[in-house]
């Protein structure tokens, strides 16, 4: 029989807050209780300023929810509490439903850029592109940092060959995890590889917030972020409280992907934030027998979309099975075989995009964006 969240609110019941006395539940502390198959997540809402001191109690959680029968995983995860609308009292706890209802944050420190690596749709590569566009960043000597914002399916740990969790030495800021000299953060860090994410909205966007602010990224020149792939809540989300230097649309060339093109460049426009280029993945295939060149989702329909919207075309990346195995493998192309051609393609785009970021800032830097409506 499937796991209720009747039967996990009950068993959070048993966990009494020493701090208040009162059970976590009464006290309105448990937000976006979510199974499926036997995996069980959800959230304890705190004071910020006490997260080291709640930590045992979210074990607590944790340890009193594994006890149902058929649990196969449990994540439990503090979140800052939320005031409702008038702010009175624990009870108040009335979450901000939609990018709508967000609230700009200021700039983080040490960050002079901040690039997202968006698509209108998944399966184009995107992932891969922003791995290999962080490293080709840092190949050119800048100080890159890669944020995970995909919060459903994310890859970066994989990508980048990390395993294992990051560290909190105050209880409050999360240390990066760190490989081929960039820094990132990504959810798949916090939860179980075989655990599938199931928040629901409001706790997604909790959780991108934390990353980007509760993380001690250091003195960066760049830092990409990996979106997830479509112009949903999370996209609007990091865009309004994220003060982005531009974008970078990843497409493949057919007709059907371009169309999402369309969708993600105008979300971007909507949020005031510049298209710093588009980027055209799987362009072609090069044989590496014959030398033939096949071109099998077609070609050039990014660049071409590209000047429909006044957008620069970064270039493009071939189709390869290096490409696919050394990102599996969690040594990305650009610093497993550097000197390859495809490496150098994905290089060259990170050196154009250096000189887009670096004429961004000369404009006086990115504020805020503002959302722009009808």
């Amino acid at each position: 029989m499937a796991i209720t969240e009747q039967q996990i609110l009950a068993a959070l019941r048993g966990v009494v807050d020493p701090e208040t006395g009162r059970n976590i539940v009464e006290a309105g502390a448990i937000a976006g209780v979510a199974v499926k198959d036997g995996h069980i997540q959800f959230a304890l809402e705190i004071d910020p300023a006490k997260a080291k001191q709640k930590e045992p109690l979210r074990k607590a959680c944790e340890q009193a929810v594994e006890k149902l029968p058929g649990a196969l995983s449990v994540s439990a995860i503090l979140t800052a509490h939320r005031a409702g609308p008038q702010g009175h009292g624990p009870g108040a706890q009335g979450h901000a439903h939609g990018p709508a209802a967000a609230k700009a944050i200021p700039g983080v420190p040490g960050i002079r850029a901040i690039v997202a690596v968006a698509s209108g749709k998944g399966g184009v590569g995107k992932s891969t592109t922003a791995v290999n566009l962080a490293l080709g960043l840092a190949a050119a000597g800048q100080k890159v940092g890669l944020l995970d914002a995909d919060i459903y399916g994310p890859s970066i740990p994989r990508m980048l060959g990390i395993a294992g969790r990051p560290t909190s030495p105050d209880g409050k800021t999360l240390l990066p995890m760190k490989n081929y000299g960039i820094v990132c953060m990504s959810i798949g860090f916090l939860v179980p590889e075989d655990s599938p994410t199931i928040w629901r909205g409001p706790m997604v966007m909790g959780a991108l917030e934390q990353m980007i602010k509760d993380v001690a990224w250091g003195e960066l020149d760049v830092l990409v972020v990996d979106m997830p792939p479509g112009t949903g809540d999370a996209q609007l989300t990091m865009a309004q409280r994220t003060p982005l230097t531009g974008a970078v649309i990843v497409s493949t060339p057919q007709d059907i992907a371009l169309l999402d093109v369309k969708k993600g460049v105008n979300m971007f426009r909507k949020v005031d934030v510049p298209v710093l280029g588009i980027v055209e993945n799987m362009s072609y295939y090069l044989c590496p027998h014959c030398g033939e060149r096949a071109e099998i989702f077609g070609h050039g329909g990014a660049r071409e979309m590209a000047k429909t919207f006044g957008a620069e075309f970064l270039g493009e990346i071939p189709l390869h099975l290096s490409i696919r195995e050394t990102s599996d493998a969690g040594k990305p192309i650009v610093v497993s075989q550097p000197s390859s051609p495809h490496a150098q393609a994905y290089r060259k785009v990170a050196d154009r995009l250096a000189e887009k970021i670096a004429a961004q800032l000369g404009e006086g830097g990115r504020k805020a964006p503002r959302i722009v409506l009808g």
